[in-house]
Formats: structure tokens, sequence, C-alpha cells
């Protein structure tokens, strides 16, 4: 396979993969085609590459920008923006983990402590939801606390010695 094809499929494939991880298919895409380049991207050249708008990619960038897994950079004489992304795949894990657990498992969190809490709990069914409830929002608790534990793990020895048993 051609590194041009090689290059394409991947930026595609990332793409779909993100969409089924709850990003869209061009923030993934960007960040795809931003991995795997060398150099810095400017915004035109990924309008270029991915056949997008100048708003799609400025609002998609933006949005990598906030998790903290692209980079702005500026080049000396240059008056564009250019992008890369997070290279180190451990450094990048982390910051998605922490952004997925603060935009998705803190506010289910939130939720699942709210109505565990009723104040009726008087019929089997007001029981029955209150037990399941409460156990939902302790498995969720302790599964974030772990993943806590784990995206802190280059100041815990246990989490290291993890990763390192995981290459």
């Amino acid at each position: 396979m051609e590194f041009i094809e090689a290059k394409n499929k991947f930026v595609q494939t990332w793409g779909a993969l993100g969409s089924q991880w709850g990003i869209n298919k061009t923030m993934a895409q960007i960040h795809a085609l931003l991995m795997v380049s060398i150099e810095p991207v400017s915004m035109e050249d990924i309008m270029e590459e991915l056949q997008i708008s100048r708003g799609n990619a400025s609002m998609n960038l933006r949005a990598l920008i906030d998790w903290g897994i692209v980079y702005k950079e500026y080049k000396a004489g240059e008056r564009r923006e250019f992008f890369t992304a997070e290279k180190d795949l451990d450094e990048l894990a982390i910051k998605i983990a922490k952004e997925r657990s603060k935009r998705e498992i803190k506010p289910a969190l939130k939720v699942l402590k709210e109505v565990s809490t009723i104040d009726s709990n008087t019929t089997e069914e007001e029981l029955h939801f209150k037990n399941q409830t409460t156990q939902l929002y302790d498995f969720v608790l302790k599964t974030d606390n772990i993943l806590e534990k784990i995206t802190e793990y280059k100041d815990n020895w246990l989490a290291q010695l993890l990763v390192r048993f995981m290459k």
C-alpha cells in the first residue's frame, strides 16, 4: 500500500471510530491527520486534505484544543496558525480519560446521587429503584476512582507498574 493511500485510510478509519466513541467524525479525522503528521499543519492544509469548510475546521480544532490533545504552534515569518497533536500515546490516553470523566462520568454521578436519594421509599418499586440507583452510583464512583488513579500514574508507583506490564 502506498503512503498516501495508507494515510487516507488511517484518517478515514480513525474518523469512523471517533463517531463510535462519541465524538464527531471530522474531529476524529483532524486528530488523526495531526497525529500522523511529522510537522505542524495549517488550518488551510487541514481544510484541503479533509475537504471541509473553514468553520468546520475551526470549530473542531478548538474542541481538540479544549480536550488538551491538540496544540497551536506558530512559525516565524508565518501569519497562519499551525496545529499539532499530542504524540505521546500514554499522555494522549490520560488526557482523553480525564476529559471523558469530566464530561460524561461526573455528570452521570451527579444524577445518580440525586435520584438515589428519593424521600419516599415505602413501596416495593420505590425501594427497588433506590437500591438499584444506589448500587449503580457506587459502581460508577468506584470505576471513576480507579480511572483517576490510573491517570495519575506518573505519581503512583502501582499504576506505573501496571503500565509497564501492559507494554
